[in-house]
Protein backbone atom coordinates (compact mmCIF):
# COMPACT_ATOMS: atom_id res chain seq x y z
CA UNK A 1 0.00 0.00 0.00
CA UNK A 2 0.71 3.53 -0.76
CA UNK A 3 0.28 7.08 -0.62
CA UNK A 4 2.31 10.19 -1.34
CA UNK A 5 1.47 13.57 -0.53
CA UNK A 6 3.06 15.78 -2.07
CA UNK A 7 2.65 19.93 -2.58
CA UNK A 8 0.36 18.78 -6.37
CA UNK A 9 -1.86 16.77 -4.79
CA UNK A 10 -2.48 13.43 -2.82
CA UNK A 11 -2.23 9.94 -4.99
CA UNK A 12 -1.68 6.21 -3.99
CA UNK A 13 -2.96 2.53 -3.99
CA UNK A 14 -6.62 2.14 -3.20
CA UNK A 15 -7.09 -0.21 -0.27
CA UNK A 16 -5.65 -0.72 3.25
CA UNK A 17 -5.16 1.41 6.49
CA UNK A 18 -5.86 5.03 6.96
CA UNK A 19 -2.60 7.01 6.27
CA UNK A 20 -0.89 3.95 4.75
CA UNK A 21 -2.74 4.18 0.59
CA UNK A 22 -5.53 6.10 -0.90
CA UNK A 23 -8.54 5.63 1.95
CA UNK A 24 -11.69 7.08 2.22
CA UNK A 25 -10.66 8.47 5.03
CA UNK A 26 -7.28 9.78 3.53
CA UNK A 27 -9.48 11.25 0.70
CA UNK A 28 -12.42 13.00 2.99
CA UNK A 29 -9.37 14.89 5.12
CA UNK A 30 -7.33 15.92 1.64
CA UNK A 31 -10.33 17.15 0.23
CA UNK A 32 -11.72 19.10 3.40
CA UNK A 33 -7.99 20.48 3.69
CA UNK A 34 -8.10 21.85 -0.18
CA UNK A 35 -11.74 23.13 0.63
CA UNK A 36 -10.39 24.95 3.66
CA UNK A 37 -7.55 26.43 1.56
CA UNK A 38 -9.83 28.05 -1.04
CA UNK A 39 -12.03 29.68 1.26
CA UNK A 40 -9.21 31.75 2.05
CA UNK A 41 -7.63 31.72 -1.26
CA UNK A 42 -10.55 32.51 -2.88
CA UNK A 43 -11.45 35.31 -0.60
CA UNK A 44 -15.64 33.78 -1.35
CA UNK A 45 -17.38 32.70 1.08
CA UNK A 46 -19.34 29.84 -0.74
CA UNK A 47 -16.69 28.64 -3.44
CA UNK A 48 -17.17 26.77 -6.43
CA UNK A 49 -15.50 24.14 -7.57
CA UNK A 50 -15.36 21.65 -10.95
CA UNK A 51 -14.56 18.61 -10.74
CA UNK A 52 -13.82 15.72 -13.17
CA UNK A 53 -12.15 12.43 -13.13
CA UNK A 54 -10.56 9.12 -15.55
CA UNK A 55 -12.04 5.67 -15.75
CA UNK A 56 -10.63 4.54 -13.01
CA UNK A 57 -12.44 1.58 -11.73
CA UNK A 58 -12.17 3.21 -8.43
CA UNK A 59 -12.89 6.38 -9.47
CA UNK A 60 -17.01 6.33 -8.35
CA UNK A 61 -15.95 6.10 -5.00
CA UNK A 62 -13.33 8.72 -4.76
CA UNK A 63 -15.89 10.96 -6.68
CA UNK A 64 -18.46 10.44 -3.87
CA UNK A 65 -15.86 11.05 -1.00
CA UNK A 66 -14.58 14.31 -2.90
CA UNK A 67 -17.87 15.83 -3.50
CA UNK A 68 -19.28 15.14 -0.51
CA UNK A 69 -16.53 16.26 1.33
CA UNK A 70 -16.75 19.51 -0.77
CA UNK A 71 -20.44 20.04 -0.01
CA UNK A 72 -19.79 19.47 3.75
CA UNK A 73 -17.43 22.32 3.64
CA UNK A 74 -20.13 24.36 1.88
CA UNK A 75 -18.78 24.53 -1.38
CA UNK A 76 -20.88 24.34 -4.46
CA UNK A 77 -19.56 21.23 -7.13
CA UNK A 78 -19.66 21.02 -10.58
CA UNK A 79 -19.54 17.69 -11.63
CA UNK A 80 -18.36 16.68 -15.17
CA UNK A 81 -18.47 12.99 -15.04
CA UNK A 82 -15.51 11.46 -16.96
CA UNK A 83 -13.74 14.26 -18.48
CA UNK A 84 -9.90 14.76 -19.33
CA UNK A 85 -7.57 16.92 -17.77
CA UNK A 86 -7.48 19.54 -19.84
CA UNK A 87 -11.24 19.42 -20.47
CA UNK A 88 -11.74 20.09 -16.41
CA UNK A 89 -8.76 22.59 -16.59
CA UNK A 90 -11.08 24.40 -18.70
CA UNK A 91 -13.99 23.91 -17.25
CA UNK A 92 -13.02 25.87 -14.20
CA UNK A 93 -12.31 29.40 -16.86
CA UNK A 94 -16.49 28.29 -18.62
CA UNK A 95 -17.91 27.77 -15.29
CA UNK A 96 -16.17 30.92 -13.68
CA UNK A 97 -15.12 28.57 -10.79
CA UNK A 98 -12.63 28.70 -8.21
CA UNK A 99 -11.28 26.10 -8.39
CA UNK A 100 -10.91 22.45 -9.72
CA UNK A 101 -10.09 19.42 -8.93
CA UNK A 102 -9.13 16.17 -11.17
CA UNK A 103 -9.56 12.47 -10.37
CA UNK A 104 -6.46 10.59 -11.93
CA UNK A 105 -3.31 8.91 -11.40
CA UNK A 106 -2.27 9.74 -14.72
CA UNK A 107 -0.34 7.04 -16.20
CA UNK A 108 -0.09 5.07 -12.90
CA UNK A 109 -1.58 1.44 -13.00
CA UNK A 110 -5.46 0.95 -12.37
CA UNK A 111 -5.07 0.90 -8.83
CA UNK A 112 -3.88 4.03 -8.09
CA UNK A 113 -5.83 7.28 -7.60
CA UNK A 114 -5.06 10.80 -6.84
CA UNK A 115 -6.80 14.22 -6.30
CA UNK A 116 -4.77 16.95 -8.13
CA UNK A 117 -5.59 20.41 -7.50
CA UNK A 118 -6.23 23.36 -9.71
CA UNK A 119 -6.70 27.27 -8.59
CA UNK A 120 -9.71 29.69 -10.18
CA UNK A 121 -7.11 29.81 -13.58
CA UNK A 122 -7.42 26.07 -13.71
CA UNK A 123 -3.86 25.85 -13.24
CA UNK A 124 -1.78 23.68 -10.79
CA UNK A 125 -1.37 24.99 -7.36
CA UNK A 126 1.78 26.76 -6.88
CA UNK A 127 4.36 24.75 -3.89
CA UNK A 128 3.31 27.25 -1.47
CA UNK A 129 -0.12 27.09 -1.73
CA UNK A 130 0.38 22.64 -1.74
CA UNK A 131 2.65 23.17 1.26
CA UNK A 132 -0.45 24.93 2.78
CA UNK A 133 -3.22 22.49 2.10
CA UNK A 134 -0.09 19.62 3.83
CA UNK A 135 -0.12 21.34 6.47
CA UNK A 136 -3.95 22.01 6.93
CA UNK A 137 -4.49 18.19 6.35
CA UNK A 138 -1.97 17.39 8.89
CA UNK A 139 -3.41 19.09 11.44
CA UNK A 140 -7.30 18.63 10.59
CA UNK A 141 -7.55 22.13 10.66
CA UNK A 142 -10.61 22.32 8.47
CA UNK A 143 -14.48 23.33 9.58
CA UNK A 144 -17.58 21.85 7.68
CA UNK A 145 -20.68 24.00 7.25
CA UNK A 146 -23.74 23.75 9.35
CA UNK A 147 -26.76 22.10 7.54
CA UNK A 148 -28.43 25.12 5.85
CA UNK A 149 -24.66 26.40 4.40
CA UNK A 150 -24.10 23.11 2.79
CA UNK A 151 -23.01 23.16 -0.86
CA UNK A 152 -25.02 22.18 -3.73
CA UNK A 153 -24.11 19.87 -7.04
CA UNK A 154 -24.50 20.34 -10.62
CA UNK A 155 -23.87 18.06 -13.30
CA UNK A 156 -22.67 19.47 -16.58
CA UNK A 157 -21.87 16.88 -19.74
CA UNK A 158 -21.47 19.53 -22.05
CA UNK A 159 -17.68 20.48 -21.09
CA UNK A 160 -16.20 17.75 -23.81
CA UNK A 161 -18.29 19.75 -26.51
CA UNK A 162 -16.92 23.20 -25.48
CA UNK A 163 -13.40 21.89 -25.31
CA UNK A 164 -13.48 20.57 -28.73
CA UNK A 165 -15.16 23.52 -30.30
CA UNK A 166 -12.14 25.84 -28.33
CA UNK A 167 -9.74 23.66 -30.18
CA UNK A 168 -11.83 23.85 -33.48
CA UNK A 169 -11.54 27.51 -32.93
CA UNK A 170 -7.76 28.07 -32.51
CA UNK A 171 -6.15 29.97 -35.43
CA UNK A 172 -3.46 27.33 -36.17
CA UNK A 173 -5.99 24.44 -36.18
CA UNK A 174 -6.39 24.38 -40.07
CA UNK A 175 -9.90 21.98 -40.09
CA UNK A 176 -10.15 22.61 -43.94
CA UNK A 177 -7.15 20.94 -44.42
CA UNK A 178 -7.25 17.85 -42.09
CA UNK A 179 -10.34 17.31 -44.05
CA UNK A 180 -8.92 17.22 -47.46
CA UNK A 181 -5.48 15.06 -46.28
CA UNK A 182 -8.11 11.97 -45.82
CA UNK A 183 -6.57 10.47 -42.91
CA UNK A 184 -7.20 7.33 -41.64
CA UNK A 185 -6.22 7.55 -37.68
CA UNK A 186 -5.61 4.74 -34.99
CA UNK A 187 -6.24 5.73 -31.66
CA UNK A 188 -5.00 4.01 -28.31
CA UNK A 189 -6.98 5.45 -25.37
CA UNK A 190 -5.76 2.34 -22.84
CA UNK A 191 -9.95 2.61 -22.11
CA UNK A 192 -10.22 5.56 -20.35
CA UNK A 193 -11.68 8.76 -20.99
CA UNK A 194 -9.21 9.09 -23.96
CA UNK A 195 -12.17 6.83 -25.64
CA UNK A 196 -14.67 9.61 -25.31
CA UNK A 197 -12.89 12.29 -25.95
CA UNK A 198 -10.17 11.48 -28.80
CA UNK A 199 -12.32 10.08 -31.23
CA UNK A 200 -15.13 13.01 -30.82
CA UNK A 201 -12.08 15.36 -31.42
CA UNK A 202 -11.32 13.35 -34.78
CA UNK A 203 -14.67 13.45 -36.32
CA UNK A 204 -14.90 17.28 -35.22
CA UNK A 205 -12.14 17.71 -37.52
CA UNK A 206 -13.48 15.79 -40.12
CA UNK A 207 -11.45 12.43 -39.79
CA UNK A 208 -13.77 9.83 -41.42
CA UNK A 209 -11.63 6.97 -40.87
CA UNK A 210 -10.80 5.96 -37.23
CA UNK A 211 -9.50 2.59 -35.84
CA UNK A 212 -10.19 2.73 -32.42
CA UNK A 213 -8.30 0.43 -29.72
CA UNK A 214 -8.74 0.48 -26.13
CA UNK A 215 -11.84 3.07 -26.42
CA UNK A 216 -14.27 1.40 -23.96
CA UNK A 217 -13.91 3.99 -20.63
CA UNK A 218 -13.95 1.38 -18.37
CA UNK A 219 -10.94 1.66 -16.41
CA UNK A 220 -9.61 -1.60 -17.04
CA UNK A 221 -5.95 -0.81 -18.69
CA UNK A 222 -4.76 -3.49 -21.54
CA UNK A 223 -1.36 -2.51 -21.35
CA UNK A 224 0.78 -0.57 -18.84
CA UNK A 225 -0.99 2.97 -19.15
CA UNK A 226 2.39 4.89 -19.82
CA UNK A 227 2.52 5.49 -23.16
CA UNK A 228 6.22 4.02 -23.86
CA UNK A 229 7.41 2.33 -26.51
CA UNK A 230 7.42 -0.70 -24.83
CA UNK A 231 3.87 -0.90 -24.19
CA UNK A 232 2.06 0.04 -27.61
CA UNK A 233 3.34 -3.06 -29.55
CA UNK A 234 -0.85 -3.42 -30.23
CA UNK A 235 -1.28 -0.08 -31.74
CA UNK A 236 1.87 -0.75 -33.62
CA UNK A 237 0.72 -3.76 -35.38
CA UNK A 238 -2.77 -2.54 -35.80
CA UNK A 239 -1.19 0.88 -38.03
CA UNK A 240 -0.04 -1.93 -40.22
CA UNK A 241 -3.13 -3.68 -40.61
CA UNK A 242 -5.33 -1.36 -41.17
CA UNK A 243 -2.51 0.70 -43.61
CA UNK A 244 -3.44 3.47 -41.17
CA UNK A 245 -1.47 7.67 -41.55
CA UNK A 246 -1.06 7.87 -38.12
CA UNK A 247 -2.03 6.58 -34.75
CA UNK A 248 -2.13 8.78 -31.37
CA UNK A 249 -1.90 7.40 -28.29
CA UNK A 250 -2.85 8.92 -24.69
CA UNK A 251 -2.43 8.29 -21.44
CA UNK A 252 -5.63 7.47 -19.05
CA UNK A 253 -6.32 11.58 -18.06
CA UNK A 254 -5.41 12.47 -21.95
CA UNK A 255 -2.68 15.19 -21.07
CA UNK A 256 0.17 12.90 -22.95
CA UNK A 257 0.24 12.45 -26.43
CA UNK A 258 2.30 9.71 -28.11
CA UNK A 259 2.41 9.34 -32.13
CA UNK A 260 2.76 6.21 -34.24
CA UNK A 261 4.10 6.18 -37.30
CA UNK A 262 2.28 4.66 -40.55
CA UNK A 263 4.73 2.15 -40.72
CA UNK A 264 3.86 1.39 -36.78
CA UNK A 265 7.29 2.57 -35.87
CA UNK A 266 7.28 5.49 -33.14
CA UNK A 267 7.52 9.26 -33.69
CA UNK A 268 8.97 9.12 -30.12
CA UNK A 269 7.23 11.17 -27.62
CA UNK A 270 9.89 14.01 -27.06
CA UNK A 271 9.23 14.46 -30.68
CA UNK A 272 5.58 15.46 -30.12
CA UNK A 273 6.14 18.83 -28.90
CA UNK A 274 9.09 19.00 -31.32
CA UNK A 275 6.82 18.86 -34.20
CA UNK A 276 4.08 21.17 -32.81
CA UNK A 277 6.31 23.81 -31.85
CA UNK A 278 7.97 23.73 -35.04
CA UNK A 279 4.37 24.10 -36.56
CA UNK A 280 3.76 26.62 -34.43
CA UNK A 281 6.70 29.41 -35.02
CA UNK A 282 6.31 28.82 -38.26
CA UNK A 283 3.33 30.57 -38.26
CA UNK A 284 3.79 32.58 -34.89
CA UNK A 285 7.41 33.36 -34.23
CA UNK A 286 8.32 33.51 -30.76
CA UNK A 287 10.27 31.79 -27.89
CA UNK A 288 10.12 28.42 -26.26
CA UNK A 289 9.95 26.41 -22.58
CA UNK A 290 10.44 22.81 -22.19
CA UNK A 291 11.71 20.94 -18.86
CA UNK A 292 15.86 20.60 -18.04
CA UNK A 293 14.96 16.78 -18.76
CA UNK A 294 13.46 17.41 -22.42
CA UNK A 295 14.83 16.68 -25.67
CA UNK A 296 17.55 19.46 -27.42
CA UNK A 297 15.68 19.37 -30.34
CA UNK A 298 13.41 21.85 -29.36
CA UNK A 299 16.13 24.29 -28.82
CA UNK A 300 17.13 23.48 -32.45
CA UNK A 301 13.31 24.34 -33.70
CA UNK A 302 13.41 27.23 -31.58
CA UNK A 303 16.22 28.79 -33.28
CA UNK A 304 15.84 27.50 -36.56
CA UNK A 305 12.49 29.72 -36.35
CA UNK A 306 14.33 32.74 -34.75
CA UNK A 307 13.15 32.20 -31.34
CA UNK A 308 14.73 31.62 -28.08
CA UNK A 309 13.95 28.56 -25.57
CA UNK A 310 14.66 28.74 -22.09
CA UNK A 311 14.14 25.09 -19.75
CA UNK A 312 12.34 25.12 -16.78
CA UNK A 313 12.79 22.88 -13.63
CA UNK A 314 10.57 19.57 -14.13
CA UNK A 315 6.90 19.60 -13.22
CA UNK A 316 4.12 21.31 -15.36
CA UNK A 317 3.56 24.15 -12.95
CA UNK A 318 7.48 25.12 -13.61
CA UNK A 319 7.22 25.06 -17.12
CA UNK A 320 3.83 27.20 -16.93
CA UNK A 321 5.98 29.94 -14.87
CA UNK A 322 8.63 29.61 -17.19
CA UNK A 323 6.40 30.50 -20.46
CA UNK A 324 4.95 33.35 -18.71
CA UNK A 325 7.67 35.02 -17.59
CA UNK A 326 9.38 34.58 -21.75
CA UNK A 327 6.47 35.21 -23.27
CA UNK A 328 6.64 31.68 -25.35
CA UNK A 329 3.99 30.93 -27.81
CA UNK A 330 4.37 27.15 -26.91
CA UNK A 331 5.90 24.82 -24.62
CA UNK A 332 6.07 21.72 -22.54
CA UNK A 333 7.60 18.44 -21.45
CA UNK A 334 9.22 15.60 -23.36
CA UNK A 335 7.05 13.08 -21.93
CA UNK A 336 4.12 14.03 -24.74
CA UNK A 337 3.12 17.35 -22.86
CA UNK A 338 2.13 20.17 -25.04
CA UNK A 339 1.24 23.35 -23.43
CA UNK A 340 -0.23 26.26 -26.24
CA UNK A 341 -1.19 29.03 -23.98
CA UNK A 342 -3.64 30.20 -27.14
CA UNK A 343 -5.60 28.11 -25.12
CA UNK A 344 -5.03 27.24 -21.88
CA UNK A 345 -1.81 26.78 -19.33
CA UNK A 346 -1.89 23.50 -19.50
CA UNK A 347 -0.63 19.49 -21.29
CA UNK A 348 -3.65 18.73 -23.81
CA UNK A 349 -3.28 16.54 -26.02
CA UNK A 350 -6.56 17.14 -27.68
CA UNK A 351 -4.77 20.39 -28.87
CA UNK A 352 -1.88 18.31 -29.45
CA UNK A 353 -3.55 16.65 -32.16
CA UNK A 354 -5.53 19.19 -33.68
CA UNK A 355 -1.93 21.00 -34.49
CA UNK A 356 -0.10 18.08 -35.39
CA UNK A 357 -2.78 17.03 -37.84
CA UNK A 358 -2.56 20.80 -39.02
CA UNK A 359 0.98 20.56 -39.71
CA UNK A 360 1.24 16.75 -41.18
CA UNK A 361 -1.64 17.62 -43.58
CA UNK A 362 -0.02 20.91 -44.59
CA UNK A 363 3.27 19.10 -44.92
CA UNK A 364 1.68 16.56 -47.07
CA UNK A 365 4.10 14.02 -46.52
CA UNK A 366 4.07 10.90 -44.60
CA UNK A 367 4.18 10.49 -40.90
CA UNK A 368 8.10 8.82 -40.71
CA UNK A 369 9.18 11.69 -42.92
CA UNK A 370 8.14 14.38 -41.28
CA UNK A 371 9.99 12.75 -38.04
CA UNK A 372 12.99 12.70 -40.23
CA UNK A 373 12.97 16.36 -40.74
CA UNK A 374 13.87 16.50 -37.33
CA UNK A 375 17.37 16.36 -35.36
CA UNK A 376 18.01 13.14 -34.12
CA UNK A 377 18.95 12.63 -30.59
CA UNK A 378 18.39 9.58 -28.05
CA UNK A 379 18.01 9.82 -24.32
CA UNK A 380 19.25 7.13 -21.89
CA UNK A 381 17.48 7.01 -18.31
CA UNK A 382 19.25 5.39 -15.10
CA UNK A 383 19.43 5.92 -11.87
CA UNK A 384 22.18 5.48 -8.75
CA UNK A 385 21.02 3.47 -5.80
CA UNK A 386 22.89 5.30 -2.57
CA UNK A 387 22.63 4.48 1.32
CA UNK A 388 20.79 6.30 3.34
CA UNK A 389 23.55 7.79 5.24
CA UNK A 390 25.11 8.89 1.84
CA UNK A 391 24.60 13.03 0.98
CA UNK A 392 23.37 12.99 -2.03
CA UNK A 393 23.16 17.02 -1.92
CA UNK A 394 27.23 16.78 -1.30
CA UNK A 395 28.12 14.59 -4.48
CA UNK A 396 25.54 16.67 -6.99
CA UNK A 397 27.59 19.63 -5.41
CA UNK A 398 30.59 17.91 -6.43
CA UNK A 399 29.60 16.85 -9.87
CA UNK A 400 28.81 20.77 -10.39
CA UNK A 401 32.36 21.82 -9.62
CA UNK A 402 33.59 19.24 -11.52
CA UNK A 403 32.23 20.00 -14.92
CA UNK A 404 32.04 24.17 -13.85
CA UNK A 405 33.66 24.56 -17.31
CA UNK A 406 30.76 23.68 -19.42
CA UNK A 407 27.22 25.00 -19.27
CA UNK A 408 25.67 24.02 -15.40
CA UNK A 409 21.84 24.46 -14.37
CA UNK A 410 21.46 23.80 -11.43
CA UNK A 411 17.67 25.13 -10.53
CA UNK A 412 16.44 21.57 -10.39
CA UNK A 413 19.44 19.23 -9.66
CA UNK A 414 22.43 19.41 -12.03
CA UNK A 415 22.40 19.98 -15.87
CA UNK A 416 25.68 19.65 -17.90
CA UNK A 417 25.28 20.46 -21.00
CA UNK A 418 28.43 20.14 -23.31
CA UNK A 419 28.64 20.62 -27.06
CA UNK A 420 26.23 17.58 -28.40
CA UNK A 421 24.85 16.00 -25.70
CA UNK A 422 23.95 16.92 -21.64
CA UNK A 423 23.17 14.99 -19.01
CA UNK A 424 20.79 15.82 -16.20
CA UNK A 425 20.90 14.29 -12.59
CA UNK A 426 17.79 15.12 -10.15
CA UNK A 427 17.69 13.76 -6.65
CA UNK A 428 14.72 11.52 -5.48
CA UNK A 429 12.87 13.19 -2.45
CA UNK A 430 12.04 10.05 -1.57
CA UNK A 431 14.46 7.98 -1.35
CA UNK A 432 18.67 7.74 -1.73
CA UNK A 433 18.71 7.76 -5.75
CA UNK A 434 20.27 10.02 -8.04
CA UNK A 435 18.14 9.58 -11.55
CA UNK A 436 20.73 10.42 -14.61
CA UNK A 437 19.23 11.48 -17.41
CA UNK A 438 21.49 11.79 -20.64
CA UNK A 439 21.02 13.12 -24.16
CA UNK A 440 23.47 12.57 -27.29
CA UNK A 441 23.23 12.19 -31.06
CA UNK A 442 23.47 8.41 -30.73
CA UNK A 443 22.20 5.57 -28.60
CA UNK A 444 25.55 4.68 -27.91
CA UNK A 445 27.14 8.08 -26.90
CA UNK A 446 23.35 8.76 -24.13
CA UNK A 447 24.54 5.62 -22.56
CA UNK A 448 28.54 6.00 -22.47
CA UNK A 449 28.16 9.39 -20.61
CA UNK A 450 25.71 8.45 -17.80
CA UNK A 451 27.94 5.27 -17.66
CA UNK A 452 30.92 8.24 -17.15
CA UNK A 453 28.74 9.84 -14.52
CA UNK A 454 27.36 7.09 -13.12
CA UNK A 455 30.56 5.97 -11.90
CA UNK A 456 31.76 9.24 -11.10
CA UNK A 457 28.58 8.71 -8.18
CA UNK A 458 29.89 5.67 -7.21
CA UNK A 459 33.55 6.55 -6.62
CA UNK A 460 32.40 9.73 -4.59
CA UNK A 461 30.10 7.68 -2.62
CA UNK A 462 32.55 5.46 -1.55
Amino acid sequence: MTLIKSISGIRGTIGGAPGEALTPVDIVKFSSAYGEWLKEASGVARPKVVVGRDARVSGEMVKNMVVGSLMGMGIDVVHLGLATTPTTELAVSYHKADGGIILTASHNPKHWNALKLLNGKGEFLSAADGAKILELAANDAFDYAEVDDLGSIKEDNTALQKHIDDVLALELVDVEAIKNAGFKVAVDAVNSVGGIAIPALLKALGVKEICELYCEPNGIFPHNPEPLPEHLTDISNLMIKEKADVGFVVDPDVDRLAIINEDGSMFGEEYTLVAVADYVLSHTPGNTVSNLSSTRALSDVTAKHGGKYEAAAVGEVNVVAKMRETVAVIGGEGNGGVIYPASHNGRDALVGIALFLSHLAKKAVKCSELRKQYPSYFMSKNKVELTPDIDVDAILMKIKERYSSEKVTDIDGVKIDFADSWVHLRKSNTEPIIRIYSEAPSEAQASKLAKSIMDEITRMAK
